[in-house]
Parts: structure tokens; C-alpha cells; sequence
């Protein structure tokens, strides 16, 4: 298209200096040649602005494509494009603590991404990887019949792998889930394959797109917090449960220290009744005459 562009307004113009050229030569051309000068300078001002365009369109055009081989293509680099977008995404939501990526598990696998959680229910796996050479051929065929069945057999596969691996009974979840990097395949699978779906759930295995996926991590952001505030409250109740006892016991010990006290100041005025009496009698043996 930007090829065609630039001829035409080349042919434009030709086509005009030739008219000029073809006027009689009595007649004043310069204010022609003045508006031809500036006319050549906005064509050319606007050609180069056209030819940067087509620079942009062609590198666009050549990031489309490499997109388009990671999708379709490479498998490795497919998959790497699958964990870095579920990476991005669990990161984006979930406080750094509460997942990892590539960590091993006891049984030696090694999950795309563990999404840790107290027990019950336990960590949950979310697994990225997706059969889509087998998607790519069942689009691509005109009599996709039999490709059909081949990539709904191919998903059931993948979810029986995770199931097996990725379910393990007093170590993980009951569930796990399956990452689809692709809206489109998602919504495919629910309309095309809803047995598959089905069977999916039968295995204990959510197939989650980026949406889907952002909803439930919220919500196990939101699980999480609530669980980590009723940890809280219950020390707090703990520790006010030792605060009272401990303030219980103290007002024992101050009433038995009043009671003490009580018995001391009793005893203090009863000395200090026997002091009262005993004086007068000291004064009195004091005044007697001894000498008579």
C-alpha cells in the first residue's frame, strides 16, 4: 500500500511540472515556481513521514510475526512465554511469601508455580503448559473431524499428568490448576469441549485463562489474609488470656499483702496500747521514795 502511495504522488507530480512546462513562455511563472518550490517541500516533507511509517509498519509487522512463532511455533519458547506470563501475573497479586516458582516437591517434580496455603487445604500447582500444536492443527484443517478428537484427547492427557503429579494426597491441594495463556483456547474449550471441561473437574483440575486466573488469585489473596488476621486475633486472645491470669494472681497477692498489713497495724496498736500502759506505771515507780 505504501508503495502505491508514493507512485501516485510522484505521478502527481510529473504531472504538474509538465503543465507548467507547457505554459507560454510570455506568461509570469514565478509565483508558479514559488508554489511549486513550496509544494515539492511538503511532498517531501510527506514522503518522508510515509517512508518512516512503512519503517514502523514493517518492524510492527516483523514483531507480529515473532509473536506469532512463539505462539504457534517454537515449543520451547512457547512455553517459556506461558510461565512468564503466569509469573507476571501471580507476582502482580500474591504477596511474595506465599509462592515459588520451579520448586521441587517431595516426590521430585518440579511445578510451574506452587501457590503456598496452611493445611488444609495445602499448596496449590498451577501448571502453564498446554498442548497446542494439537489446537494449531484442529483450527488450520478444513475437515477438522478427526483433529477434533486428537487435541479434546491431548487435553485429557494433560489434565490425567497433572492429576497424577501435582495432586498428591497430605502434601498439596485436592485441586490444581491449568494455566491456558490464551483467551481465545479458553473460550473454545468451554464451548467446544464442555466434557472436557467436565472431566477436568472430575480430576480435580481448573483450567484457568489470565482472567479467570486474576479473579482466583484475589480471591486466595483475600483467603489468606482473613487467615493471617484470625492468626493474629487468636495470640492476642492468647495473650490476653495470660493477662488476665496474671492480673488475677496479683490481686490475690495484694489482698493477701492487705490482709498482712491489716494483721500489722492490729498488732502495732495493740503494742502500742501496752506502751500507753506500761508508761504511767514507769512513772509511777519512778516517783516513789525510795529512801524512807
Amino acid at each position: 500500500m505504501t508503495t502505491y502511495i508514493l507512485i501516485a504522488m510522484l505521478g502527481i507530480v510529473i504531472i504538474m511540472l509538465f503543465v507548467l512546462l507547457m505554459r507560454p513562455a510570455t506568461v509570469d511563472i514565478s509565483p508558479l515556481r514559488e508554489d511549486n518550490t513550496r509544494l515539492r517541500e511538503r511532498l517531501a516533507e510527506r514522503l518522508g513521514a510515509l517512508a518512516q511509517n512503512a519503517t514502523e509498519l514493517k518492524n510492527i509487522s516483523a514483531d507480529i510475526a515473532n509473536f506469532k512463532n512463539i505462539l504457534m511455533g517454537n515449543k520451547q519458547a512457547r512455553g517459556t512465554f506461558g510461565e512468564r506470563q503466569l509469573e507476571d501475573l501471580v507476582a502482580d497479586i500474591m504477596p511474595p511469601e506465599s509462592y515459588a516458582f520451579q520448586s521441587v516437591l517431595e516426590t521430585g517434580v518440579r511445578p510451574d508455580c506452587i501457590i503456598k496455603l496452611p493445611y488444609p487445604p495445602g499448596d496449590m500447582v498451577i501448571d502453564s503448559k498446554f498442548p497446542l500444536e494439537s489446537y494449531n492443527r484442529m483450527i488450520e484443517s478444513d475437515d477438522n473431524g478427526m483433529y477434533h478428537k486428537q487435541f479434546e484427547l491431548d487435553v485429557r492427557k494433560h489434565i490425567d499428568a497433572i492429576a497424577e503429579k501435582y495432586i498428591i494426597a497430605g502434601v498439596t491441594a485436592e485441586t490444581a490448576m491449568m494455566f491456558i495463556a490464551s483467551e481465545s483456547i479458553f473460550e473454545t474449550l468451554h464451548r467446544e469441549f464442555p466434557n472436557t471441561i467436565e472431566y477436568a473437574a472430575k480430576k480435580k483440575v481448573f483450567i484457568v485463562s489470565p482472567a479467570t486466573l486474576w479473579a482466583t488469585l484475589n480471591t486466595v489473596r483475600a483467603v489468606l489474609s482473613d487467615i493471617k488476621i484470625k492468626r493474629v486475633a487468636g495470640q492476642i486472645k492468647k495473650e490476653l488470656d495470660l493477662l488476665l491470669t496474671d492480673l488475677s494472681r496479683l490481686s490475690e497477692r495484694a489482698t493477701r499483702v492487705q490482709q498482712h498489713f491489716n494483721l500489722a497495724q492490729t498488732d502495732i496498736e495493740q503494742l502500742q496500747t501496752s506502751i500507753n500502759k506500761i508508761s504511767p506505771r514507769a512513772e509511777k515507780i519512778k516517783d516513789l521514795d525510795f529512801d524512807k
